[in-house]
């Protein structure tokens, strides 16, 4: 991995994290990822045109990236929701890299070397370490940290998904420009569904946090995804999920 390459997979780390913290300020989390779901969207629409459209190859990809990414949000609101940030975003973020060191060598044929390898398992560790350290004195949620782990087996699937699909695309600036757009209209449809004529009221007070949330969203996984253009799979997850130490 290039110090170029390693830098942009550190600035994502950064600003996934600091929209994580955004949608968990929101109290009602279907109002805060209807918010950041829906903004993904407008800034996915809007960017589209002055990108690469993705080549055939890469549509496959594509819509089953966006059905994980919304399943991915259910669970992560589920996490947020049964317990404690600081609990279940380690948790779910950790889980991840070696699901996703798994997956890549299975799907994308990409074997870790050894120091590669070290520097996965310590960084699951580390996150591990926090979990159990956020968890100390208390009684196990364990509703919440089955959440959490199911949030992360999304993660690495969507990971893996995304790499492939972006290597296909010829841009990934198109990718997840697309990737965005499909996968931010679930959510808010069911939001207009389940509040109807309340819709505007609901989302209004937070609509400025929801869009810098959205935002950063976008731009964390835009950079991951030109990243993973660029270096294998998994060490790039690994060193992504530096993101809970941020904000």
């Amino acid at each position: 991995m290039t110090p170029e390459v390693a830098a942009a997979v550190l600035l994502a780390a950064v600003t996934h994290a600091c929209w994580n913290a955004l949608a968990h300020r929101i109290t009602d989390k279907l109002v805060g990822f209807t918010l950041i779901a829906g903004g993904g969207t407008v800034i996915g629409l809007t960017l589209a045109p002055f990108a690469a459209f993705p080549a055939a190859g890469a549509w496959p990809y594509l819509i089953v990236s966006g059905v994980i990414h919304v399943v991915y949000f259910v669970l992560l609101m589920k996490s947020f929701q049964l317990g404690d940030f600081g609990q279940a975003y380690p948790i779910a973020r950790g889980t991840a890299p070696l699901l996703v060191t798994v997956l890549a060598a299975v799907f994308a044929h990409e074997v870790p070397n050894a120091w590669a390898a070290a520097g996965i398992a310590l960084s699951c560790t580390g996150l591990t370490g926090v979990a159990l350290w956020g968890m100390r004195g208390r009684r196990p949620n364990w509703p919440a940290i089955g959440a959490a782990l199911a949030t992360g087996v999304s993660i690495a699937a969507y990971t893996v998904v995304d790499g492939l699909g972006v290597r296909a695309s010829g841009s990934s600036l198109g990718y997840v420009s697309w990737l965005m757009a499909i996968e931010g209209l679930v959510i808010p449809a069911y939001a207009l569904h389940r509040w109807r004529g309340q819709f505007a009221a609901k989302l209004r007070p937070f609509a400025a946090v929801g869009f810098l949330g959205a935002a950063l969203s976008f731009t964390a996984y835009g950079l991951v995804l030109w990243a993973q253009t660029r270096a294998e799979l998994a060490p790039i997850a690994a060193l992504r999920e530096s993101s809970i130490k941020s904000c």
